[in-house]
């Protein structure tokens, strides 16, 4: 991420922040606006150029925008007001606002958790990742198979989140998508997500110190998912963003064999 876009996210996130009025709906205009970006070139082009001014910038939005609700109006004239580093830096922009407003109007579900379980659920069966992932399907088709398989079992903005972001992957595979949705929804709550592999679930009271341990090294409250896989053999690996801490044996094994082959 270029440091123009550091700069205009963090602005557009403010502005997010001091929006009032915004509800779920809002959140599904600013993922149909981002599908909007994602599907014309020459508009995401047009307010992402650094030469043109802000005020035909502004003028744009106005006009294709014209029948979103005002505070959406207003969240995508900051945006087209912002310099971004790219047009795809851009159209990641709206959409992590999508992202951010529909956590928002949700604050009381556990949107994070959600869209991890369901992100468990595509890892689990290639055909369906395969089909959500697919660049022949159509895309308002994928959304309704993410609607079908999660129907009543998840919040109404889990379902928004995950059939929005399957309509416009944008060289993105499903897992990937639903990942930095997962990170963008417990940033808003201000948590730091812990992704810990183990070959069995870990107890209630060892995923408690786990997650004090974490929150004392990285500050803040930590989010833990946990993830189930055979090939860790024994102990721990927990993945923070770009951090890895891998306590497993097949860890040390793997470093065992690595010291004797040297």
């Amino acid at each position: 991420m270029g440091s123009a876009t550091t700069q205009a996210l963090a602005a557009s996130t403010q502005a997010l922040a001091a929006a009032s009025g915004l509800n779920l709906d809002s959140a599904a205009e600013l993922f149909a606006a981002a599908r909007a970006l994602g599907d014309s070139a020459q508009l995401s082009g047009a307010l992402a150029d650094p030469t043109a001014s802000a005020q035909a910038r502004s003028a744009l939005v106005s006009s294709v925008f014209a029948g979103a609700s005002a505070p959406v109006r207003a969240l995508l004239d900051t945006v087209a007001g912002e310099r971004w580093s790219s047009a795809s830096d851009l159209i990641d922009g709206v959409e992590e606002l999508a992202i951010r407003a529909a956590a928002i109007a949700s604050a009381k579900d556990d949107v994070a958790g959600e869209l991890f379980e369901f992100s468990r659920v595509v890892a689990a069966n290639p055909e369906f990742e395969l089909a959500l992932g697919s660049r022949l399907g159509d895309s308002a088709a994928k959304a309704a198979l993410v609607e079908n398989v999660l129907g009543s079992s998840a919040s109404a903005a889990t379902v928004l989140i995950a059939a929005s972001l399957v309509r416009l992957p944008r060289e993105r595979r499903v897992r990937q998508l639903l990942s930095r949705a997962i990170d963008i929804v417990s940033a808003q709550a201000g948590r730091t997500v812990a992704t810990v592999y183990t070959a069995a679930p870990i107890a209630a009271a060892q995923e408690t110190r786990l997650r004090d341990a974490l929150a004392r090294r990285y500050g803040g409250e930590i989010s833990v998912n946990q993830v189930i896989d055979p090939t860790v053999v024994g102990g721990l690996r927990v993945q923070i963003a770009d951090d890895v801490i891998d306590g497993s044996i097949s860890a040390r094994l793997a470093e065992l064999r690595q010291k004797l082959a040297s």
